[in-house]
C-alpha cells in the first residue's frame, strides 16, 4: 500500500499553488469546481518523484486558530535531496521570510530545516 495523496484545507488556493510550485517545482493541474458541492474548489499537485497534494477550498472554511496546536497533522516533511539542498532551500525560504528554523541536525539524526507554507502550515525540509 502507499498513500494516494494528501489534502489540505485552505484559505488561499492560489498562494498555496504559487507556493509549492515555487518551492518544490511541482506540477499543477487546472483548478476544479464541484457543480456538487457549491464553492468547493481545488488543485492536485504532483512533486517530481510521484507525491500529490490536493489544495482544497471552501468560501465558509473556519481558519481556526493561529499558533495553537490542534488534534490532526503536526507538519509534513520533503525529502529534497542532500544537505546541501536543504542549506539552499532553507536560504531561499529566509529570504522570503518563511523560515522557521535554519537547517540542523536533530537529535534523531535527521538534517532538516522548517518553513511555513502561506497558511501557517510546518514543512520539514530534510535531507536523506
Amino acid at each position: 500500500m502507499k498513500i494516494a495523496h494528501v489534502a489540505l484545507w485552505t484559505r488561499h488556493p492560489e498562494a498555496q499553488q504559487q507556493f509549492w510550485r515555487g518551492m518544490f517545482n511541482a506540477q499543477s493541474g487546472e483548478r476544479y469546481q464541484s457543480q456538487n458541492r457549491p464553492g468547493f474548489a481545488s488543485y492536485f499537485l504532483r512533486l517530481d518523484q510521484g507525491a500529490t497534494l490536493e489544495l482544497m477550498t471552501l468560501p465558509d472554511l473556519d481558519d481556526g486558530q493561529p499558533g495553537r496546536e490542534v488534534t490532526g497533522w503536526a507538519h509534513i516533511a520533503i525529502s529534497v535531496g542532500d544537505e546541501q539542498q536543504v542549506d539552499k532551500m532553507a536560504a531561499r525560504a529566509a529570504e522570503k521570510g518563511i523560515l522557521v528554523a535554519a537547517p540542523r541536525r536533530t537529535g534523531d539524526g535527521f538534517y532538516e530545516a522548517i518553513i511555513r507554507d502561506p497558511d501557517g502550515n510546518l514543512i520539514e525540509l530534510v535531507a536523506e
